[in-house]
Order: C-alpha cells, then structure tokens, then sequence
C-alpha cells in the first residue's frame, strides 16, 4: 500500500518543485512556466490535484463559459476536468494513492501546465 511517503517520493523524482504546507498537502510548481501552483492533497485514499485558473468577475460570461468548459472537458482534458468552486474556476484530477505511479503523477502535472498554457487567454476572454 502507498503512502504520503511514497507521494513526497514521487514528486521529488519529479521535475516539479513541492513544498509541504499542511498535514498531507503540497503545493507543487512547475519552474519552467507560470501556470500557477497545483495543491495536492491526500484525502480519504485519493491524491486529489487542483488548480486555480480564474476567479469569475460579476460581468463574466457565464453561459458561455460554462459551455467552452464542457467542450473542452469533452474534447482537450483526459485526467483532468474543469469544475467550479464558489466563483472560481479549477481543473481538478483525482488518483487512488494505492494505484499511482510516478509516471501517473507526472502526467498528470505536466497535463496541468500544459492546459493552463494553452486555455489561459481563451478563459481570459470570457471575464470581461
């Protein structure tokens, strides 16, 4: 059975950095871009992985954001999903901690780097 241990493992074989700042979560960062810090967690047997991509303004186009967030969800995302969080948006991935892998965990960070490189500005148009 894996365990935090093996997680803190895994992310320091990694090419991203990670610091511990809470009892079983990280924040890790990927030094080659600014896609921002993906928090992950181990909750209940789950590496929970999320990231903050944008915080929807009042005069944001929400129906029409919403639906760019399904399509996309459907059709560029394959571990990760977009999601809301009161008036953020997140993309979020969830792994069992005794399944995962170190190449499992890397894919799934550089998956987050890569979509927040190559949705920013589109997300962004939809704020204002």
């Amino acid at each position: 059975m894996r365990t935090r241990d093996d997680l803190e493992a895994y992310l320091s074989a990694s090419s991203y950095r990670h610091e511990l700042v809470a009892e079983d979560t990280y924040v890790v960062s990927d030094p080659s871009s600014n896609a921002g810090h993906v928090v992950v967690h181990i909750q209940d047997g789950w590496v929970v992985f999320r990231l903050k991509v944008m915080t929807l303004s009042k005069g944001a186009k929400r129906e029409a954001l919403f639906e760019k967030l399904l399509t996309l969800n459907a059709s560029d995302l394959s571990q990760l999903a977009y999601a809301l969080m009161d008036d953020e948006v997140v993309l979020t991935s969830a792994h069992r901690l005794e399944t995962l892998d170190l190449e499992e965990l890397q894919g799934t960070l550089d998956e987050f780097s890569l979509v927040v490189t190559t949705h920013h500005s589109m997300l962004q148009s939809f704020s204002a």
